[in-house]
């Protein structure tokens, strides 16, 4: 069922004791391959869902108040196979890529003539309109006017996809939203997002089976 995008009743307090933990899905064929996966709905690999698996129980002992998922199957499934009963929250959907969808970013550069990133220089239309890195902030903003009180009452989980959660990463942190270009976020990998001293704080970032060795291409 969908949820209703509503602000809440009551603000959130300026440091509620919970945790905000962030999934990001599974390896699909398309990440894999670094190919800008914005609204394609793609399944996981096999690799991807044991990487849910694992993710499941990294965040097994944490007691979870409200958990959110994207409605792309690959986010879905994602909780379903980390053992977490989600509700669908559709802001949580993947950056919009517009004519960037499905290229990789060297494709996209070769083309250009010039060292593009999406973080940098945006998106093009194409068959859906895409995003400015402000409007996938704005819907971050959102998802967090909804979570943070709900951390007064215990830990939140999201399970999203890469450059979402680095730029609502980026808007609770209280940065600016190009931020996400500086945190790089894999597959599987889990982290986590607290309050130290009244500030907003990272506490485990792109925790997962291994250390990377370079930064994702997806």
């Amino acid at each position: 069922m969908l949820t209703v995008d509503l602000l809440p009743d009551h603000p959130a307090p300026d440091n509620p004791g919970g945790k905000l933990v962030l999934l990001r899905h599974g390896e699909t064929e398309w990440s894999k391959a670094g190919r800008h996966t914005g609204l394609t709905d793609v399944p996981l690999t096999a690799r991807g869902e044991s990487l849910a698996r694992r993710a499941g129980d990294l965040v097994s002992d944490y007691t979870f108040s409200l958990v959110l998922t994207s409605p792309l199957q690959r986010a879905q499934r994602t909780a379903e196979l980390a053992g977490l009963r989600a509700e669908i929250d559709p802001l949580l959907v993947e950056w919009d890529y517009g004519g960037y969808e499905g290229r990789t970013t060297r494709d996209i550069r070769e083309e250009l003539g010039y060292n593009w990133s999406a973080f940098t220089h945006g998106v093009i239309r194409g068959q859906t309109p895409g995003e400015t890195v402000e409007e996938v902030a704005a819907r971050a903003s959102r998802v967090l006017t909804r979570v943070l009180p709900a951390m007064a009452e215990g830990d939140v989980a999201l399970v999203a996809h890469g450059h979402f959660l680095r730029i609502l990463t980026a808007v609770y942190l209280r940065l600016a939203p190009r931020f996400g270009a500086q945190i790089t976020l894999d597959a599987g990998s889990v982290s986590v997002l607290s309050f130290y001293r009244e500030q907003p704080a990272i506490l485990s970032w792109n925790y997962g089976l291994e250390l990377p060795l370079a930064p994702s291409e997806s």
